[in-house]
């Protein structure tokens, strides 16, 4: 059923899933313990109805229907793996290197959208 969407509508699910995930995370401070994929879907409900475009473009008869749902979250699946498995760049690795050194800490990491969140909390403190 979701191969049947256009394809701008399909990227635009799959920016909605990696908007709120990595919003998700940045809130839960990447900390893994603290995930809850009911929040998680929470916040991605709410986001879809309230800040997607594609929400509304998607006719009533195709939400409603359980293919439409398993779809979906195969793509949720996918996306958060696809975020979760996308090495740092080496210039993030680099930033990441001079930043705990100026702060005398060390920080672990393992994808490129947990580095930008750290660079962005280590940028923090470091001003």
């Amino acid at each position: 059923m979701f191969n049947e969407l256009s394809p701008g509508i399909k990227i635009s699910i799959s920016r909605s899933i990696s908007t709120v995930f990595e919003q998700y995370m940045e809130n839960i401070k990447w900390d893994e313990n603290k995930y809850n994929l009911e929040d998680f879907m929470k916040e991605w409900r709410e986001y879809i109805n309230n800040h997607a475009s594609w929400f509304g473009q998607v006719s009533d008869d195709i939400k409603k229907d359980p293919r439409f749902h398993e779809d979906v979250a195969k793509k949720i699946n996918e996306t958060i793996e696809k975020i979760l498995t996308e090495v740092p760049t080496p210039d993030q690795v680099e930033k990441i290197n001079q930043l705990q050194k100026e702060l005398k800490k060390d920080y672990s990491y393992s994808c490129k959208a947990e580095a930008k969140y750290l660079i962005q909390s280590l940028t923090s403190q470091v001003n």
